[in-house]
């Protein structure tokens, strides 16, 4: 199928099979690996990335049904050189250990910054329950999400 994604900002021309994933047209067509294939089944969240401004599990979505739409990725949330504020959060929050689950966090928690979601921790938690962390990160993670919140409000 021909169809134009537009990218972090740049269109894409393609000509896909009719069953890749936006996850597999990401990293396998575009050479974008931020998005990770983690369960492959939408449970884990390695895979998020935005959907016309909306977070969205890349491996759920065949990309034929994304023409003409916005998608944005890890590799596209900075801006000119300027790690974005939940970015640069996580690092200085430590909010990863082996990585592999941070840009669907990052994702996530960027996207929640235009959601509906109370202050609290808790809430938080319940917002961000569909990114999950195997090595436990979670206290630095929920730190870091309510340091760029508090600041953005």
């Amino acid at each position: 199928m021909k169809l134009t994604l537009h990218v972090n900002g740049r269109p894409h021309e393609l000509d896909l099979d009719a069953r890749t994933t936006l996850l597999d047209c990401l990293r396998e067509t575009l050479g974008l690996a931020g998005a990770k294939k983690g369960c492959d089944h939408g449970q884990c969240g390695a895979c998020t990335v935005h959907l016309d401004g909306r977070r969205v599990n890349a491996c759920l979505i065949l990309a034929a049904t994304l023409d003409g739409r916005q998608v944005t990725t890890v590799e596209g949330l900075a801006e000119s050189g300027t790690l974005h504020a939940v970015q640069a959060a996580f690092l200085e929050h430590d909010a990863y250990q082996c990585g592999y689950c941070t840009p669907g966090q990052v994702m996530s928690a960027a996207a929640l910054l235009n959601e509906p979601c109370g202050m609290s921790d808790a809430e938080v938690k319940e917002c961000m329950s569909g990114n999950l962390c195997r090595c436990g990160a979670y206290q630095n993670i929920l730190a870091a999400v309510q340091q760029v919140r508090r600041a953005a409000s």
